[in-house]
């Protein structure tokens, strides 16, 4: 439209335009705004092993920006990229450890969760895939310039947790300001843990996992900026009360919903005007959702 004004009082004129501001309609500006954002869960998991380095990088293959992964905790002290408190779903720790039941992540060591193959049951061509330590994770992010919802998986299991985080954080670069402000979220179903590490480190925008009750969300603005629900418990009345609120960093409560996986669930979720969704299958969701 806007290019061809331009011409139509060029040839009126006989002016030469030499540049021309092409502005979206209000309508397109609007849409584009409210777009959600699309979170790879687990890494693009629909399609490679969960919490992966391939399915980080699927997910960019995807041109999926937001990636999701869990933390937990070696026996040793090492943090490591698994969404199980156990290991027997998606590694071969039973083959190799057989007498080590029931297989939990905190009594093994990271050199014992290194051996494992945490690619096969998703796929021969996946075998011989690794459970990442936080370190590898945060580097694949980083190479693929690519931002990250961290949960802190259970951490009522690991004590002191949040500092380990922070440390490791701080060490891969990612409490630098860019990081820090643009490209890191933290969130857990613990608000303990959240508070925690909002008190650790206020800059760091941080979620809660989970459906709080309306009357109890002010509570959970003083720590949080995000309440992350199931698409299971959302509406639009409860997305309305969460944007009504503003969270410690005085900006507008956002609201991330988890596991949205088809197109007729995501645009469902987009039209209660959900800030992100969180999904196995991005591709799915970001096509639902341009729609």
């Amino acid at each position: 439209m806007y290019v061809r004004a331009a011409a139509a009082l060029a040839s009126v004129t006989g002016s030469v335009v030499i540049g021309v501001l092409v502005l979206p309609t209000a309508a397109q500006a609007a849409s584009w705004h409210d777009r959600p954002v699309v979170v790879a869960h687990r890494g693009a998991s629909a399609y490679a092993p969960e919490n992966t380095l391939e399915a980080v990088d699927e997910a960019d293959d995807l041109g999926t920006t937001w990636v999701e992964n869990d933390v937990q905790r070696t026996k040793d002290g090492a943090l490591v990229i698994i969404h199980d408190t156990t290991l027997n779903r998606t590694t071969n720790v039973e083959e190799l450890f057989p007498d080590r039941a029931p297989w939990n992540v905190r009594d093994f060591t990271a050199a014992e969760i290194a051996k494992l193959d945490a690619g096969s049951w998703k796929g021969a061509e996946f075998a011989g895939e690794r459970v990442p330590t936080l370190h590898q994770y945060l580097k694949r992010v980083d190479r693929n310039h690519q931002k990250l919802l961290m949960e802190i998986k259970s951490p009522e299991l690991y004590p002191g947790i949040e500092d380990q985080i922070l440390s490791q954080l701080r060490k891969d670069g990612w409490l630098r300001y860019e990081h820090v402000k643009h490209r890191l979220v933290v969130q857990s179903f613990s608000a303990d843990s959240m508070r925690t590490m909002h008190e650790r480190r206020p800059q760091i925008k941080t979620g809660f996992l989970g459906t709080p009750a309306v009357a109890d969300l002010p509570a959970y603005a003083k720590f949080v900026d995000q309440i992350n629900p199931s698409h299971t418990t959302v509406s639009a009345d409860y997305v309305s009360a969460v944007h009504a609120l503003k969270g410690p960093h005085r900006k507008q409560l956002e609201v991330y919903t988890w596991t949205v996986n088809d197109a007729v669930t995501a645009q469902r979720v987009a039209g209660f005007g959900v800030d992100g969704i969180i999904t196995n299958n991005p591709d799915v969701v970001s096509e639902a959702v341009d729609d």
